[in-house]
């Protein structure tokens, strides 16, 4: 009898280390998502100061407006983890399209507003690979640990699900030729 109590006493140890283990990799890949969030709201705070300056030389651009401002608003919007990736695709599109009509004006290339703006574009848009990285690294751990055995069973225990990955859009594995 005391066997059992030990190997029950066992088990349920080994389920609170599971448990917490599931948690604890959760939470990182929680944390790290947030980090993402930061640099995503930051790039769509220099959005509307950017189209503002490709505007004024190329007004009559308007669905190539109408889809930054779309795409921002569905970034500013995400709130899981699924929405966030699809709305981050979405403004690395339409960024794409801002800065290929932008190509097309040489008034712009010479606009130091213009030139600031893509600089700090630029290194918002570093920190946010960095931090897409971060994020990967620690979706993909947790996605492993729902996975594996015994963890696995845990997990659906609990109804954890998969985390999201960042990956490339078919669309942006397509290069673009940008010059200023």
């Amino acid at each position: 009898m005391s066997y059992l109590w030990i190997i029950l006493g066992l088990i349920v140890v080994i389920f609170i280390f599971i448990f917490n283990q599931i948690v604890r990799e959760e939470n990182t890949a929680k944390n790290a998502l947030s980090s993402v969030d930061v640099y995503l709201k930051k790039r769509c705070d220099l959005i509307p100061n950017l189209v503002e300056v490709v505007k004024g030389s190329a007004a009559h651009e308007q669905t190539v407006f109408e889809n930054i401002a779309a795409a921002r608003a569905n970034a500013m919007n995400a709130k899981k983890d699924k929405d966030v990736v699809a709305a981050d695709n979405e403004v690395n599109s339409a960024l794409k399209d801002i800065f290929a009509l932008a190509e097309s004006y040489p008034n712009l290339q010479a606009n130091s507003s213009f030139v600031q703006l893509q600089h700090s574009l630029n290194k918002i848009e570093d920190e946010l690979a960095a931090a897409r990285r971060t994020y990967n690294s620690a979706a993909t751990e947790f996605n492993v640990t729902l996975e594996a055995f015994p963890t696995n069973l845990v997990a659906k225990l609990f109804g954890k699900k998969q985390k999201e990955l960042f990956t490339a859009t078919d669309n942006s594995r397509n290069s673009m030729n940008v010059n200023f």
